[in-house]
């Protein structure tokens, strides 16, 4: 049986386009008891209300007609965000020569927060410029920097 998230991007990625965004990522997630669909979509200038708007409508009735969640849950379009999270090699490969926030899962040299430039994606692991390699299997989240 396929994935929701799966499903979900698959039906989803018609209509976004159609909105003259691109599908960022899609999370199926359990949160305080409550199940919750999200649909993260970008354009190229940023994603606006409308934008969403023009997603939301037109997925949500296509979720309805094919029905591929079978319990209840809250479905929310959104921009990926500023500070995105890159899961995907997509995203990696998009985001090249960015700087990014990488989140350990434990420790390395007594922290779990490194900030650099995003040199390259390579089997899962994450590169920074440097050569600073961190392995996927050490590797929690990993989002855009954002400087304010």
């Amino acid at each position: 049986m396929p994935k929701v998230t799966d499903v979900v991007s698959e039906l989803a990625g018609p209509v976004v386009e159609q909105a003259g965004c691109t599908l960022w990522d899609v999370e199926y997630v359990k949160e305080a008891g409550e199940w919750f669909l999200r649909v993260y979509i970008d354009r190229e200038g940023g994603v606006d209300l409308d934008a969403c708007e023009a997603v939301s409508r037109p997925l949500s009735d296509l979720l309805d007609e094919h029905d591929p969640i079978p319990n209840s849950y809250t479905f929310e379009v959104s921009s990926a965000g500023l500070d995105r999270a890159l899961k995907k090699p997509e995203h990696f490969a998009k985001c090249l020569g960015s700087r990014v926030d990488i989140r350990l899962y434990r420790p390395v040299e007594g922290t779990k927060e490194y900030t650099g430039t995003l040199a390259g994606y390579e089997d899962g692991a994450v590169v920074l410029e440097g050569g600073r390699r961190f392995e996927k299997k050490d590797v929690a989240q990993v989002r855009l920097h954002v400087d304010f």
